[in-house]
């Protein structure tokens, strides 16, 4: 049984825009995505800003409730979960945000930082025995028992981050949800963030569900990837060899962008990546493919019939018109009414 089995995930947000706003409209911003993570594996969704891929983390904490569609823990639907199994669940899934800087409460020292949320869970041990916990899994971070007191101006980016991370594992989670946890930190940080999770991941059987933009971060610490784009999935496969092997026109441009160059159909070529535009908020259900209208390859079909998220292969599912799952797949399907 996976650990988490998400099937069909839909959420949309009433539309604020004034007093005099129209009623009944909507910001939709998951789309019905479905994907399972196991026990010990790194499953990443990755795409651009405004996508959707933070608002699916947090129904999975259920910082937000989802509008339809199921998200179950160890087989059980966390929507039916009263307070005291949802408490004993969010012990079991953790949220390490983006920003530690404003996560991180500036007035508080490191260890209060660590504990203060656990008063009332099944850990706290008081707060002598917190304090052995908390300096162990500062060491375990890359820190130090003497930083327990310090306040997190004195640290920097990185080192605030191992905070951030040092309290989500600090009740022994089972899955820890990384939103975004090394875009703002510098290359050469970005890679200790990455290797140091991949050590703990190794010595506690953890599972990730690791939130980027950056597919190359996003290839070297998952498993597996789901691309999103508009609150859908438009590709999953495994992030050993995606980058070869990417179908969808989406997953192709992200790659290339990275690069600067474009993969055509005799491998790369030199000319710039072109990814038109920009994501554009949903505001109504799209009748097409979300991607078709920054699509180069976008034809007919493409605007007025959704692709469904078909498997092509083992572990590999694409959502596209024009591709059959290989680089070169041209042209609809036969026969899609």
């Amino acid at each position: 049984m996976p650990l988490i089995t998400v099937q069909d995930l839909r959420k949309r947000f009433n539309l604020e825009a004034g007093f005099f706003a129209a009623l009944g409209q909507y910001v939709y911003a998951v789309n019905g995505i479905s994907f399972e993570i196991g026990d010990n594996e790194c499953y990443g969704l990755v795409g651009e800003s405004g996508c959707g891929k933070t608002t699916a983390a947090r129904l999975l904490v259920r910082m937000y409730d989802a509008s339809s569609g199921t998200i179950r823990y160890r087989g059980g639907d966390i929507a039916a979960f009263g307070k005291k199994q949802l408490g004993l669940y969010r012990e079991k899934v953790r949220y390490v945000f983006q920003d530690p800087a404003r996560s991180l409460n500036p007035r508080m020292s490191v260890f209060d930082i660590l504990v203060s949320g656990l008063r009332f869970s099944s850990m706290w041990r008081g707060r002598g025995g917190m304090r052995v916990k908390a300096a162990a899994i500062l060491e375990e971070v890359g820190l130090s028992q003497a930083d327990l007191e310090r306040r997190p101006a004195e640290f920097s980016g990185g080192q605030r981050q191992r905070i951030s991370i040092a309290r989500g594992l600090l009740v022994e989670p089972e899955l820890l949800i990384c939103d975004e946890i090394v875009s703002a930190l510098d290359v050469s940080i970005q890679g200790q963030i990455l290797n140091l999770l991949l050590d703990i991941r190794k010595r506690r059987n953890l599972s990730f569900l690791f939130i980027a933009h950056d597919l190359k971060a996003a290839s070297y610490f998952c498993d597996r990837i789901g691309v999103m784009y508009r609150g859908e999935l438009m590709e999953e496969a495994p992030a050993a060899d995606l980058y070869e092997t990417a179908g969808h026109p989406y997953t192709k441009l992200l790659f290339s962008s990275i690069a600067g160059r474009a993969k055509g159909d005799g491998g790369e070529v030199s000319r710039p990546a072109v990814l038109r535009g920009e994501v554009k908020t949903t505001l109504a259900e799209t009748a097409g493919c979300a991607f078709a209208e920054r699509c180069p390859l976008a034809s007919g079909p493409c605007f007025s019939e959704k692709p469904p998220l078909r498997e092509i292969a083992p572990g590999r599912k694409i959502r596209c018109w024009n591709s059959g799952g290989h680089p070169g797949a041209s042209g609809p399907p036969p026969a899609h009414t």
